[in-house]
């Protein structure tokens, strides 16, 4: 069996409800997940979701901020939340589902952004996103016995020096800063995780998921980050088929700045 697996920072899933079903509809993935959804469990569109076969649904929302769900065509089980820090954000949402003879526990995060000043002292939204991603260095790919791993999201940094427009030019800019890289890169060697984008296309190969409003004409500019990731224990590398980043989303409709990353697995 395939399995596809799709993960996209909405920024607002109801203003956005009309390119998620046409993305939905197009690349038809078993489990699309979202973030920052910006709403409450009460708002978020289950129903339009329903109607095109995602009836399985977990959500940790929150009012204007923040928020992640996983839609699913498959049946999702043990769904946790975590709130890391304590802070009540709803930056966090897993399940378990079942892919061939595997069963994998997905994780879906929205790190914090950590605003624009790359110094802790004097920005408390740059010092949450270090302790957050401190946090998430305790988080093992086999951490349940006999449960596989896959983890996504936007995690809000760019690790690797292919993954900027420009290393040099954004040492000094929040999501590529030297404590950034480096924290994310020791929560994948202390959670023993696989990044099955560099696996698929392994640096120098340029590879961007995000692409700033604040360009004139992003597409001609370029200067893209890739921020939204897809990691797994190392038992599900070997079943990995096919990595898409739909770039063409970024200039669909009233667009995310983000766009839909697509992992295929075969089982």
């Amino acid at each position: 069996m395939q399995l596809t697996l799709a993960t996209w920072n909405i920024n607002s899933v109801r203003l956005r409800m009309p390119i998620v079903e046409k993305f939905l509809l197009a690349h038809q993935p078993d489990v699309l997940c979202l973030q920052e959804t910006k709403c409450t469990n009460d708002q978020f569109p289950a129903e339009p979701l329903n109607a095109l076969g995602y009836v399985h649904q977990a959500i940790n929302g929150q009012k204007g901020y923040h928020g992640v769900a996983i839609v699913s065509k498959v049946p999702l089980e043990s769904i946790d939340r975590r709130d890391h820090g304590n802070v009540g954000h709803a930056r966090h949402v897993s399940a378990t589902f079942v892919a061939g003879a595997k069963t994998i526990r997905l994780h879906n995060f929205y790190v914090p952004a950590g605003g624009d000043e790359p110094n802790r002292e004097i920005n408390p939204k740059f010092a949450h996103k270090l302790d957050y991603v401190e946090e998430m260095k305790s988080l093992h790919s086999g951490a349940e016995p006999g449960i596989s791993s896959i983890l996504v999201g936007d995690l809000n940094i760019a690790p690797l020096e292919h993954d900027v427009w420009s290393h040099k030019q954004l040492l000094k800019i929040v999501s590529h800063t030297p404590v950034e890289t480096d924290g994310l890169k020791e929560v994948i060697a202390r959670g023993d995780w696989l990044d099955l984008m560099r696996q698929h296309a392994p640096e120098p190969e340029k590879l961007y998921t995000w692409w700033s409003y604040r360009a004139a004409d992003w597409a001609a500019a370029d200067k893209g980050r890739r921020l939204d990731h897809v990691w797994s224990s190392p038992d599900l590398g070997p079943h990995l088929s096919s990595i898409e980043i739909l770039k063409d989303a970024r200039g669909w409709e009233k667009p995310s700045d983000h766009v839909p990353v697509i992992a295929r697995l075969q089982f």
